[in-house]
């Protein structure tokens, strides 16, 4: 008789999801003399996104509690990132995915998610109308729903695996300042967790794009309150950041064309980055600017520059 443990081991095409090695932490700095920045290449996970890591850990501890198995369907909302990681992940699981999707995200993100078999269905509205199609599908046909703006195992995966990443790769094996966007606020959260539960007096810093259309509807990316063009989620969406009670939390404004700015010099240094990057850029040179020298300022580079090609940040180079 087979026990609960073989019952729940995960199916042989999963292997894949296990053998991924940590991702670079490299040091960066956009011009000579400049601040020097140690960049997480996120963009280098399987899919081409930090939320590999939660879609990966929010899935297979379902798995192992017995919420889903083999055939089982998984929901998720999202404006592209992490619909992107669950179809990959549910692909090598044997799981079948949908993403519900705001109507405004971009054809490359939907393209990704049909190549990795994903259903998409896109729901008119910004992200509070497709969490609501999302949630309002998963109670009535049953189907397992990620959660990712609320979702305690998103901070997790960032504290547990990201950032114990970055505490063996970075030279002295402490952090002085993380950075990131807001979306779900989960990286960072997570990683501040992780390195100051190691025992670093670490600032966590987030990163805020304001008064331009650089950064469209994506939610996921990077998002508090920002113009009318950039939604937010200070209004009750990001649960895992509006309920985070840090002490050591700043928020830095930057605004989207810098972010832009900066994006296109880290291409230039042969990065393929979408535009978050260029905003964590951005704010982590102002918080190494005020550290000073020597600090470790910790940033992340989301994502892959691909799912941004129909994106205003390539209406130059489309000229």
């Amino acid at each position: 008789m087979k026990n609960r443990t073989q019952n729940n081991a995960f199916p042989e095409g999963s292997r894949y999801l296990h053998q991924i090695a940590p991702t670079p932490l490299v040091p960066v700095s956009l011009q000579e003399g400049g601040a020097e920045i140690w960049c997480k290449l996120e963009y280098l996970n399987p899919s081409g996104s930090t939320k590999d890591r939660i879609a990966r850990h929010i899935i297979e501890k379902a798995w192992r509690a017995g919420k889903i198995k083999r055939g089982s369907t998984v929901v998720e909302a999202s404006s592209g990132s992490t619909s992107i990681a669950f179809a990959l992940a549910c692909s090598q699981m044997g799981l079948r995915f949908i993403a519900f999707i705001p109507e405004s995200a971009t054809s490359e993100r939907e393209l990704i998610i049909r190549a990795y078999g994903g259903i998409v269905r896109r729901v008119p509205g910004e992200m509070p109308e497709v969490l609501q199609a999302a949630k309002a599908s998963s109670e009535s046909e049953g189907w397992f729903l990620g959660q990712q703006f609320e979702n305690a195992d998103n901070t997790e995966a960032h504290r547990l695996f990201t950032g114990s990443e970055i505490l063996s790769q970075i030279p002295g094996g402490c952090v002085d300042a993380v950075v990131s966007g807001v979306g779900t606020g989960g990286s960072l959260r997570g990683l501040y967790e992780a390195f100051s539960g190691a025992g670093c007096d670490v600032g966590a810093h987030a990163a805020i794009p304001i008064e331009g259309e650089l950064f469209g509807t994506n939610v996921e990316c990077c998002s508090l309150r920002f113009s009318s063009n950039v939604p937010g989620v200070a209004d009750g969406i990001s649960e895992i950041y509006a309920t985070w009670d840090c002490g050591k939390l700043r928020e830095w404004e930057i605004h989207d064309e810098e972010c832009l700015a900066l994006t296109h010099q880290l291409w230039a240094k042969g990065f393929p980055v979408g535009p978050s990057s260029g905003l964590n850029m951005a704010a982590a040179i102002q918080v190494a600017d005020e550290l000073g020298e020597g600090s470790a300022v910790v940033t992340v580079f989301p994502d892959r520059m691909e799912r941004y090609f129909s994106h205003k940040i390539f209406a130059d180079l489309l000229k």
